[in-house]
């Protein structure tokens, strides 16, 4: 008789798993990312008159919830389309001058002034994105061994090679329509690989 270890899941973990998750494309979460970030960028101009720091502390949890929410074949997206989703962002609290001019160096100087922030999102965006990946190529791992289609060892591999030549030597000749050349066909034949 084998006892069953439960265990018991933190309430923590519990609450995180009723948060809405939902996977999205690579282009869903970088337009999910920009528009997030230039919203909360609007509400930062008019709230917080434009205040650098509340926007760096709302850009590092919409760029993990990108990387989260990434469906896992588009997980190489997310650190790429964060960063787009800064400049997107910054855009309005850039405080430009007048005039095409003025505004694009107004968004050059935020963005080197806000660097810091934009790597520390990116960073946050890479490292989920990363663990997400390694979990993932672990998993499929587990799931190929389980169905028994994982590498077998050398020595269970050549008995099993010999048992096939054997077979196929094994099996009788047809004679086909041209004597010898049946006969030829049948010797050109390899045996198959199971």
């Amino acid at each position: 008789m084998y006892r069953v270890r439960v265990r018991s899941v933190p309430p923590v973990v519990l609450a995180l798993r009723r948060f809405p998750n939902p996977r999205l494309t690579g282009i869903g979460a970088g337009l999910f990312a920009a528009l997030t970030m230039f919203v909360l960028a609007c509400v930062d101009r008019l709230l917080f008159d434009s205040s650098e720091l509340v926007f760096g502390l709302l850009f590092l949890p919409v760029s993990a919830l990108t990387a989260l929410w990434v469906r896992p074949a588009d997980l190489v997206t997310a650190p790429i389309s964060v960063p787009i989703a800064f400049a997107v962002g910054v855009f309005p609290i850039s405080g430009g001058s007048e005039g095409l001019g003025g505004q694009i160096m107004g968004l050059v100087t935020a963005l080197a002034v806000h660097a810091g922030w934009l790597y520390g999102g990116t960073l946050i965006a890479g490292l989920i994105a990363s663990v997400r990946k390694v979990r993932q190529m672990r998993a499929r791992r587990r799931y190929v061994l389980a169905q028994g289609r994982g590498g077998t060892p050398a020595s269970e591999r050549a008995p099993r090679a010999a048992s096939a030549a054997a077979a196929a030597a094994a099996k009788p000749v047809r004679a086909g329509a041209g004597g010898a050349g049946g006969a030829a066909g049948a010797v050109a034949r390899r045996p198959q690989r199971p």
